[in-house]
């Protein structure tokens, strides 16, 4: 075992410090394998980066109300009897002013992206200060929050950063009805930083909402009081809701981007392909470029082994510096790039790229198989060919 050892660490530095007879050949190889693994980091930071802005969004100790059916926000509905019946459920914190309770609009405006110039969905929530509080993170990074019975409004740092004409002090239309900006709002970087906040009462008699609302939201003392607030909601037949806390519903709707990064296996996995046949090619000509060397080797008594963990090495090697070089790339190119993109109500979602320990693993390892499947044939041919072949192809 320990002959088989150091002959095969022997023809492992030769065919290393044979790489630059072929050096444009090994470069093709890691270029090919760095591209595949960048593209595939790509489309699995910006699944990722979605999800956690969705996720984060939410808490274990907010229950959330929704209309029975309903896939998002945008499609509830509560009437203000049905707020009242949810006040009186149990398991409800309550102070000196009552229950914890935030009965809430979702209203899509329009907004123009800075990076297109194009129209897109924004969400304008209408809420009361009890939601404002619920909301983990919150803070005025600008100006003051808005007053109550008034047309001003409060952005998120997402809207600032990705829309024109949300400046603090900027009035805005959206339809026949303008609104102040007053102030500017973060909550950790979360999907509440994609919207616009105002009074609830004043969009109610804006837009005709009458004394209705669409969601609502109250502090519960633990994630286990939802049982009884389920058999409270099943057995009073004027509510048409379903509830689960905040916190499960944001990571339902985070998943809704994970189509990209099966997109993105699906496309790197056809790029690697192309990269396979390219690295296939390189490590066919490394083995016959170092055919005398093999003989040599071969004749001199070096194994079969030795011969084939060479050739494996070399293209391992080549995989995972491509794999490092990809890596490098992404990270530096795409961890933290701000975009937007449709959320589950139809509106943008403001979020950032986000590149993870687990992610890069992912990239090295597609990056791993490329340099296996591309070494494992070569070192075969390395391993098996007869010396005196190898000794005739070699002239």
């Amino acid at each position: 075992m320990s002959n088989i050892m150091s002959q095969s660490t022997a023809v492992i530095v030769m065919n290393i410090r044979s790489l630059p007879r072929r050096l444009w050949m090994s470069l093709a190889m890691i270029f090919a394998s760095a591209v595949v693994v960048a593209i595939l980091l790509a489309f699995l930071a910006m699944a990722k980066g979605f999800e956690a802005t969705m996720q984060s969004a939410g808490s274990d100790d907010v229950a959330f109300f929704m209309r029975t059916g309903s896939a998002a926000e945008l499609n509830s509905s509560a009437s203000r009897d049905q707020v009242n019946l949810i006040e009186n459920a149990p398991g409800i914190v309550k102070d000196e002013q009552g229950p914890l309770v935030s009965p809430e609009l979702y209203v899509i405006v329009d907004g123009v992206k800075k990076s297109t110039q194009i129209e897109a969905n924004i969400p304008l929530r209408g809420l009361n200060q009890r939601g404002v509080d619920m909301r983990k993170g919150f803070t005025l990074t600008a100006g003051r929050m808005f007053t109550p019975g008034t047309d001003e409004l409060i952005v998120g740092a997402g809207i600032l950063r990705e829309f024109d004409g949300f400046d603090l002090g900027q009035e805005i239309r959206f339809g026949k009805y303008t609104w102040k900006v007053v102030g500017v709002f973060s909550t950790g970087g979360n999907v509440f930083e994609s919207e616009l906040w105002a009074d609830a009462k004043v969009i109610q008699n804006l837009y005709n909402r009458g004394s209705s609302y669409q969601t609502v939201r109250a502090r519960i003392g633990s994630p286990s009081d939802l049982a009884a607030i389920n058999e409270y909601l099943k057995s009073e037949p004027r509510l048409t809701h379903e509830v689960q806390t905040e916190s499960a519903y944001f990571a339902t709707q985070g998943k809704s981007l994970q189509y990209m990064a099966i997109f993105g296996w699906v496309i790197s996995s056809i790029m690697a392909l192309g990269a396979l046949a390219g690295a296939l090619n390189t490590m066919y000509t490394s083995v016959s470029d170092r055919a005398m060397e093999i003989a040599t080797l071969r004749a001199i008594g070096f194994s079969h082994i030795s011969a084939f963990i060479g050739t494996m090495v070399e293209a391992m090697t080549l995989a995972v510096i491509g794999s490092l070089v990809g890596s490098l790339a992404a990270f530096i190119f795409f961890d933290g790039m701000n975009a937007s993109t449709l959320g589950g109500s139809f509106t943008q979602v403001v979020f950032s790229f986000q590149l993870t320990s687990e992610l890069f693993v992912q990239g090295i390892s597609m990056a791993l198989v490329i340099g296996f499947i591309s070494g494992v044939f070569p070192a075969w041919q390395a391993a098996r060919v007869p010396v005196i072949v190898a000794f005739q192809s070699a002239r």
